[in-house]
């Protein structure tokens, strides 16, 4: 099948959720991706924030084949070693006590939901303007965005409330005797990369402290070094009651993970919550394998590295183009945010052969694999060059 063809039989068979981009990814390696008819892309997109080790990394596919060999599904009412072994060294890597394995961001952050209201035994939830948590009912109802929840508004759970994000009067202004939890992106992604202002969380977490309210940070595209460090918490010096993961924990296989501390934990008991799927042997060993990469390969430190080196290489831009109002981001998650929408110049890089991605309407994100090298972003400093000398 052709390109052509393979679009007219989604057509026909798939249900339409998505606007794809007009080519047919076959195989790819590092940085790089292949269509099937032989073009080559740069990729700094990374499947939104997922394949952060890059495409087909050999420890995660050695793992997998492995594990593929041996067991692939057992369900959780049987333990085994790869989703023990995960499990603590994921513990250790983030310093919670505890963790529940689910297949998704939006599972993990209605599972981290779920949690705080049992734990609490309240039942509102501050969320924030902007933000992304999950295609769920809940999470939807979470997600500050009514592009996204504009259609089943009427449906929607009660409890949830929306502010600016970080805009602190606003949240002591909604906090009742019924606040279970705040729940929020510590850089919003989907909604523009909006960095949060200086000394946020830092008075967050007192007021969640002062409150008795559990601070729920989402994760799921920030963590596991996309920010150049770690976890993007460790950013703004916050430890948080709750956090959740997904997207490059796997590798690019599906799993997220709530994390927690030993108390919140007892809020669950067995049958609170569960998952068929979440926490396999075949996943777990690919996370593992995953994670291992990370540390063992200094992928955090490649991110804040080569994270500086591109903002500031896109800072030089804007001060060359007007067209670019500011530049945002840490590590290797980063949006430059345009006087104009941005969709066709993504339509322009995929022609040049890079892979970004445009969102909140004027914002270009870029999320690459942690192992971009300096040579790599050259070339999209150059393609975004004479894009926006054409665009001027």
């Amino acid at each position: 099948m052709n390109t052509e063809d393979i679009k007219k039989a989604e057509e026909k068979y798939f249900i339409n959720t998505f606007t794809r981009q007009p080519i047919v990814l076959d195989k790819g390696h590092g940085t790089v991706v292949y269509d099937i008819e032989g073009n080559k892309y740069l990729d700094f997109f990374a499947g939104i924030a997922v394949n952060n080790v890059g495409h087909t990394h050999p420890k995660v596919v050695n793992a997998i084949k492995k594990q593929a060999e041996k067991l692939i599904h057992i369900s959780n009412i049987y333990y085994n070693k790869p989703t023990i072994e995960l499990g603590e060294k994921l513990v250790k890597l983030s310093s919670f006590d505890k963790v529940f394995f689910a297949n998704s961001g939006a599972e993990a952050n209605e599972g981290a939901i779920k949690l705080a209201l049992k734990y609490t035994g309240k039942n509102e939830i501050i969320a924030t303007n902007n933000s992304f948590h999950g295609r769920t009912i809940a999470t939807l109802t979470a997600t500050g965005q009514d592009v996204y929840k504009k259609d089943f508004t009427k449906s929607l759970p009660q409890g949830f409330k929306h502010v600016p994000f970080g805009d602190i009067e606003s949240i002591k202004n909604e906090i009742t005797d019924n606040t279970a939890a705040i729940l929020i992106e510590p850089i919003q992604g989907e909604g523009g990369v909006n960095i949060p202002p200086k000394g946020f969380f830092e008075e967050l977490s007192k007021i969640c402290e002062e409150n008795n309210i559990l601070l729920i940070l989402d994760e799921v595209q920030t963590g596991l070094g996309r920010c150049g460090t770690m976890f993007a918490h460790e950013l703004f010096d916050v430890k948080p009651d709750i956090m959740t993961l997904a997207k490059a924990l796997g590798g690019g296989v599906p799993i997220g993970a709530i994390l927690t501390t030993n108390e919140i934990a007892t809020g669950f008991n067995p049958g609170d919550h569960g998952t068929t799927f979440g926490g396999g042997p075949l996943i777990c060993a690919a996370a593992s394998a995953t994670l291992d990469a990370i540390v063992e390969e200094d992928l955090v430190e490649n991110s804040k590295n080569m994270g500086d080196y591109f903002k500031n290489k896109l800072l030089n831009l804007k001060d060359k183009y007007d067209l670019i109002t500011e530049v945002r981001g840490y590590g290797l998650m980063i949006g430059i945010e345009l006087t104009q929408p941005c969709g066709e110049i993504v339509n322009d890089l995929r022609e040049k052969g890079f892979l970004v991605n445009c969102t909140a309407g004027k914002v270009l994100r870029f999320l690459p694999p942690l192992i971009i090298s300096e040579e790599e972003i050259n070339q999209l400093i150059d393609a975004l060059d004479e894009e926006f000398e054409n665009l001027s």
